[in-house]
């Protein structure tokens, strides 16, 4: 591996225009190969999980699944006195009429009255599958507007699953514009400032965008294996642009020292094989860590992260293959253009600079054992809030107000507070016992008739080939509330259990719906999540080993990346979970975190630590390899890669902190979360806890291995030098 970056980067610089071309090609056929294959969205059956997804299972089964569901709400503009019943009536049949000439429409539920008068609704189902629907709703909102413009007076307005997931994704698609226009001149502004150069600047951008591109097409490929949950743009978006700037970055870096201590006796091509000897490989060993740490997501049997997992795998592989092709290439053109323009000045022979450490490195130099405790104790004491931890779903009601369709929802919600949830409690039978079946569920509802978190009433439905019977209980609370989990509890643990147990054996039962759904996500991410970090453990542990054939920073991996995702964790714990920070970062506290953020965090914090672990730890053993004493060697190499670290991690931190100006909390929590996370890493873990304990350790940093064994990472190196010598 050490060599193939070297023959890479040994071609692509001898022949830079096939390879840029090449590059261009590679990408423009990866979008186009996307675009014509299409890609394959997660259908319905691909997002359940536990007894909900089960129970969803045997619905669909007998075609009782929860289809596409639009309300039309009529009201007073004003909100105030009771409707005109001739009038309101009149204009729910309107829509009842304009409605059912829909082909997208498959019923139209009766008018229904609210409690108090003031409003009425008219239930739409539509064809097809539940999550299909925001995909055909654009005609039932124009019926919609077509009845609102009719009668000014009445507030028309429609809202439901589809036109809310509709509005969500415009407003996301929206928002990562807006975090393109934020991340992307800052990144160039920080890689300006790194290498006062606009074409130095404009390459590491160039590449992160260009792979990018590659691998939204090769995602839409793969979404054919692994079905795309609908995320796969935003973490190819969020996770490109990190690493593509940071290995690209990593590259540039070491390039351009190389140049300043060659003092003009080197080539392009030779000083671009050099740094392919060093930081290729360590481009390379980082790439391979963040796939395989992506791929443990996998482990977690759920769309959603199997989608998180394909685009980051992709998209960070598609980095490394750009940074190892057409790199080399224009670094090899830019150098040669800056070589004849300095041929055409007087030469002035600069002088190598010694490697220059901060006040915080020399502070850790000289007390690494106090260091090293007082950073220790200040994350522990950031990650306490842990303990506290809570995870739920993020229920419908959590949406940003920004999508349109959310204030017609919270009006709908407040007239006809049946319709916030639903139980959907499903057995499957064989045909005969379908009376006796049916007797057994509306037992089961006239027992939970007066169940504080149900209304009371309950509709039975029995499927076609009389298999599946349904009992569907509606929840007047938020998924969320107290009163609607504990509702389902009670059907789990005591309805069901008492209406299957008259029926006997041979019956097949499930408790699904809403609150169901909301319920069982997060518990079986906390089922997964102990596998997926043990897993996450022993990666971390055998890329490191692997890496520099050393035990002991095998372990201080694991253990730094543990101590820097629980800080993390538990500074997203304190702002997210209390409400001191919401007119800060603009939310409304939910009490809770995503079900979803810790894991997405853990794997992809896990895998990119190990670029800025890999880069520091590759410095420090090329001055071992020149025969400093550890000590020295980790000064050095710590001090020679701060600059770079901090540019990367700037870059970084820039990207992940824009998507917490995003309107979706949980886009938020993994924006803000994963920003902190890497200014943790950057600035407290590899500038203090890192050295402090290879200070600490010396020589037995690297055991088992001897320092010769140490020492063979930098061989490479030595042989390039031989070559162009």
């Amino acid at each position: 591996m050490t060599n193939y970056p070297v023959r890479m980067a040994r071609w692509s610089a001898g022949h830079p225009w096939r390879a840029i071309a090449g590059w261009f090609l590679f990408v423009v056929l990866c979008l186009g190969a996307g675009i014509a294959v299409g890609g394959n969205p997660a259908a319905s059956a691909d997002f359940g999980v536990g007894e909900a997804g089960r129970g969803e299972a045997i619905a669909r089964d007998g075609g009782l699944a929860q289809r596409p569901l639009e309300r039309v709400l009529i009201e007073r503009r004003d909100g105030g006195a009771r409707l005109d019943r001739g009038t309101a009536g009149a204009v729910a049949r309107e829509v009842t009429r304009r409605m059912r000439a829909l082909p997208e429409v498959r019923s139209v539920g009766d008018p229904v009255w609210s409690k108090d008068g003031r409003a009425v609704r008219v239930d739409v189902t539509m064809k097809g599958a539940e999550l299909d629907g925001k995909k055909h709703v654009d005609p039932l909102r124009a019926q919609t507007a077509a009845v609102q413009k009719a009668h000014p007076g009445l507030r028309v307005e429609e809202t439901g699953g589809p036109s809310i997931g509709q509005g969500v994704d415009k407003l996301r698609g929206s928002d990562l514009s807006r975090t393109e226009m934020i991340a992307l001149p800052i990144t160039l502004l920080t890689l300006l400032f790194v290498f006062r150069s606009l074409a130095m600047a404009t390459v590491p951008l160039l590449l992160a965008l260009t792979s990018i591109v590659a691998s939204v097409g090769l995602s839409m490929l793969a979404s054919h294996v692994f079905p795309d949950a609908g995320v796969g743009t935003n973490i190819i978006l969020l996770v490109g642009l990190a690493v593509g700037v940071d290995y690209t970055l990593f590259y540039l870096k070491r390039e351009r020292e190389e140049r300043a201590r060659a003092q003009g006796k080197l080539s392009s091509p030779a000083l671009v094989e050099l740094a392919a000897a060093t930081s290729g490989r360590a481009v390379v060993l980082s790439g391979l860590a963040v796939a395989v740490s992506s791929a443990t997501l996998y482990l977690a049997d759920d769309v959603i992260f199997s989608s998180i997992a394909t685009a980051a795998i992709v998209v960070t592989l598609v980095a490394v293959v750009s940074s190892l092709t057409v790199l080399p290439a224009l670094l090899a053109t830019i150098g040669a253009r800056a070589e004849r323009r300095a041929a055409r000045k007087p030469r002035k022979a600069p002088a190598e600079k010694a490697v220059r450490h901060n006040a915080l490195l020399r502070l850790t130099a000289r007390r690494p054992a106090a260091v090293l405790a007082v950073a220790v104790v200040a994350l522990l004491a950031l990650a306490a809030p842990l303990l506290g931890l809570k995870l739920t779903d993020m229920g419908r009601e959590t949406h940003s107000r920004q999508v349109p369709s959310m204030p017609t929802f919270d009006r709908l919600n407040a007239a006809f507070p049946e319709v916030k949830a639903m139980h959907q409690v499903v057995v499957r039978a064989d045909a005969d016992r379908a009376g006796e079946v049916a007797a057994a569920l509306r037992g089961l509802g006239a027992a939970a008739h007066d169940d504080p978190g149900l209304n009371g009433t309950f509709t039975l439905r029995t499927s076609a080939d009389r298999r599946v019977t349904s009992l569907e209980l509606p929840v007047p609370h938020y998924v969320s509330a107290a009163p609607a989990q504990e509702s389902l509890d009670r059907l789990r643990s005591r309805y069901l259990p008492d209406a299957v147990r008259v029926l006997g054996s041979g019956v097949e039962s499930a408790v699904t719906g809403d609150v169901a759904r909301y319920a069982d996500y997060p518990a079986h991410q906390k089922q997964k999540l102990p596998l997926i970090i043990a897993a996450l453990l022993l990666v971390t542990f055998a890329m490191t080993v692997w890496a520099f054939r050393s035990v002991v920073l095998g372990v201080i991996g694991v253990v730094l990346n543990l101590l820097s995702a629980a800080a993390s964790l538990g500074v997203l714990t304190l702002t997210f979970q209390r409400s001191w920070a919401e007119g800060l970062l603009d939310f409304t506290s939910t009490g809770s975190i995503g079900s979803r953020v810790p894991l997405f965090l853990f794997v992809i914090l896990f895998g990119l630590s190990m670029d800025y672990q890999v880069f520091v730890i590759s410095r420090i053993q090329e001055a071992v390899r020149r025969g400093v004493p550890t000590r020295q060697a980790v000064l050095d190499g710590v001090g020679s890669s701060a600059g770079v670290v901090t540019s990367a991690a700037f870059v970084m931190v820039t990207v992940f902190a824009s998507f917490v100006s995003l309107h979706f909390i949980e886009m938020k929590q993994i924006g803000f979360s994963l920003a902190v996370a890497v200014l943790l890493d950057a600035f407290v873990i590899r500038v203090l806890i890192l050295p402090a304990l290879m200070l600490l350790l010396g020589e037995a940093s690297w055991w088992p291995s001897r320092r010769r064994r140490a020492a063979s990472f930098d061989s490479s190196a030595d042989r390039v030098l031989t070559n162009v010598g």
